[in-house]
């Protein structure tokens, strides 16, 4: 695999997860949390299209369709977020890490699903 691949990937890990504990630790969303958001979807998307050319493209199996879900739903994530602290809903800016903490943990599945699957084999 491209090593620029990894190491960005580390990157988006680093990123997202400041960003969803930095949350989830405050109690409520505030903008560098946003930022945190969109560097770790910046560095997944990108650490992904590295691996697309590694390989040869997207693949069609569990890593690679829940792969794509993870980016997508961190798209919406910080979509949301943006929105979120656009309108300044105060309730919504403290139950935000409700929703943080379960991207981040289905997130989590692609990112180290490699691992356990060259684990098992």
């Amino acid at each position: 695999m491209d090593p620029r691949a990894s190491i960005i990937m580390a990157a988006a890990l680093l990123f997202y997860t400041i960003g969803v504990w930095g949350e989830r630790i405050q109690g409520r969303l505030k903008w560098w949390h946003l930022v945190f958001f969109v560097l770790g979807l910046i560095c997944d998307t990108w650490g992904t299209g590295l691996m697309f050319e590694y390989v040869g493209g997207m693949t069609f199996d569990v890593h690679g369709i829940i792969g794509v879900i993870a980016i997508v739903l961190m798209a919406i994530h910080a979509l949301w977020a943006l929105i979120v602290l656009l309108r300044k809903d105060e309730h919504a800016i403290q139950n935000f890490h409700k929703f943080s903490v379960v991207v981040w943990l289905i997130w989590l599945v692609p990112y180290f699903s490699p691992m356990f699957f060259s684990m098992a084999a």
